[in-house]
C-alpha cells in the first residue's frame, strides 16, 4: 500500500534522492524546502505523485502553512523525514550570532516545528525519521554547533519516542555517514572550508582519503525502515561510507 511521505529538504541531495527513490515505489511524496524552484524541478521530473510546498523549517509560522497545504491534499501523512540540515564551518569561540542562530533552529527547532505538525496528521503506524550525524560521535573539528544540534536531535528523538509509544507513532534516528553526490556544493566559504580541512588533519584525519557515499546508496535504508513489520521498531541505525 502506498504512503504518504514528507520530506524536509528535498529540493536537492538526500531529500531528492529519497523522493525520487519513493515515487519510484508508487509512494506520494511531499517536498518541503525554501527554494521553490529546486522543489519544482524535482516535482516536474517526478509527476502527479509528488507535491512541493515552500517551508523554511526554521521558522514555526512557516511549517503550520506548510502543513495547512498539506491537509489540502492529504490529511494524514504516514512517514516525515526530517532531512534538512544547515552546516557551516566554525570554532565556537569564532561562530557569529547568526550561525548559531541559523543553525540551531533549521536542525533542532526545525525538526521540532515539523514533528510537531506532523504529529497531528498521523495515526498508529505513523513514523518520524530523522536523519543526524556520525559527526555527533567523530571529532571532526569546526563542527561544535552542528555538532550540538544534531546530538540535541537524538536526545529529542529518544524522549518523543517514550511520548508517542501510547499512540503507535514511531521515531527512528538515522544517523548519517558522509554522502553527496554531482550536484553537491558546500554551504561554507572556501576560507572556512580550508580552515576545517586543515584542522581536520591536525587531528589525523585526511578528508581526502575518507570515503563519501551517494545519496543514492543510502535510499534503501530508509526505504527498509518505513517498511518495517508493525512488530518491530528501530529506534537508532547508524551507516558510515566504505571504499569499494
Amino acid at each position: 500500500m502506498s504512503k504518504v511521505i514528507v520530506i524536509t529538504g528535498a529540493g536537492s541531495g538526500l531529500g531528492r534522492a529519497l523522493a525520487r527513490c519513493f515515487v519510484a515505489d508508487g509512494d506520494h511524496v511531499v517536498l518541503l524546502g525554501r527554494t521553490m524552484s529546486k522543489l519544482e524541478a524535482v516535482v516536474g521530473e517526478l509527476g502527479d505523485n509528488a507535491l512541493a510546498v515552500g517551508c523554511d523549517v526554521g521558522n514555526p509560522d512557516s511549517v503550520r502553512a506548510a502543513f495547512a497545504k498539506i491537509a489540502e491534499r492529504h490529511p494524514k501523512i504516514d512517514v516525515l523525514i526530517n532531512n534538512a540540515a544547515k552546516i557551516d564551518y566554525s570554532t565556537l569561540a569564532r561562530a557569529s550570532d547568526s550561525h548559531i542562530i541559523d543553525i540551531v533552529m533549521t536542525n533542532l527547532a526545525g525538526n521540532m516545528f515539523a514533528s510537531r505538525a506532523a504529529i497531528n496528521m498521523m495515526e498508529r503506524g505513523g513514523h518520524i525519521i530523522n536523519v543526524t550525524s556520525v559527526s555527533v560521535e567523530e571529532p571532526y573539528p569546526h563542527h561544535v554547533v552542528y555538532q550540538g544540534s544534531k546530538g540535541g536531535v537524538e536526545a529529542m528523538s529518544k524522549h518523543l519516542q517514550d511520548e508517542l509509544r501510547p499512540d503507535g507513532i514511531r521515531v527512528t534516528v538515522v544517523r548519517a555517514g558522509p554522502m553527496l553526490d554531482e550536484d553537491y556544493q558546500a554551504q561554507s566559504g572556501a576560507e572556512e572550508s580550508a580552515a576545517f580541512f586543515q584542522a581536520s588533519l591536525e587531528r589525523g584525519m585526511n578528508l581526502m582519503e575518507m570515503p563519501v557515499s551517494h545519496f543514492k546508496s543510502i535510499t534503501w535504508v530508509f526505504r527498509s525502515l518505513i517498511d518495517m513489520p508493525d512488530d518491530m521498531h528501530v529506534d537508532t541505525l547508524r551507516f558510515n561510507s566504505r571504499k569499494p
